[in-house]
């Protein structure tokens, strides 16, 4: 029997060719440790309001995954705008679907241990280094060394052991 982990993400239709590559190294992670990739628009089809249905997901998964992919891009603006601490962007700024950061407060407030993959030049919540004590981990790509990705896998099966605890309840 598979473990069912909740993976936040975009839709595939929603992600560029590179971003859904870093989304399959994922996906082989997952199913290499014998884990159920659960997912609002991939695995699982609402027949509720999504934030309803992602809330009963979430109470049978033992595990979560977000992927910070880059949905929105920014080449100008201001940071703050009319606050003492206003300032403006000084280069383009990425920013992931919203899904990310609630799913993300869902998952963190229900306990499960939690992996997090963000693109570069990401900003913002839970994408920024210091929010939680969650790792922030750089996105997989399928331009990795091997060492590289013999890294990740060692990342990967320790969280695997705490989604495994956390299932079994030891």
């Amino acid at each position: 029997m598979r473990i069912p982990v909740f993976v936040s993400a975009p839709s595939p239709d929603n992600l560029n060719p590179q971003q859904e590559q870093s989304a399959a190294i994922i996906q082989k992670l997952v199913s290499r440790y014998k884990l159920e990739w659960r997912a609002l628009g991939r695995s699982d089809y609402p027949n509720d309001l999504p934030l309803k249905e992602f809330l009963r997901m979430v109470r049978h998964c033992s595990g979560g995954i977000i992927l910070g992919f880059e949905q929105f891009r920014a080449t100008q603006g201001e940071f703050k705008p009319g606050s003492a601490n206003a300032k403006p962007a000084t280069s383009a700024v990425s920013f992931p679907t919203p899904w990310n950061q609630l799913e993300a407060g869902i998952l963190f407030s229900s306990g499960v241990p939690m992996m997090i993959f963000r693109e570069a030049g990401l900003v913002g919540g839970v994408f920024d280094i210091g929010t939680s004590e969650v790792f922030i981990h750089q996105m997989p790509s399928k331009s990795m060394n091997a060492q590289a990705l013999d890294d990740l896998d060692s990342v990967f099966q320790n969280w695997v052991a705490r989604v495994r605890t956390k299932y079994y309840g030891d």
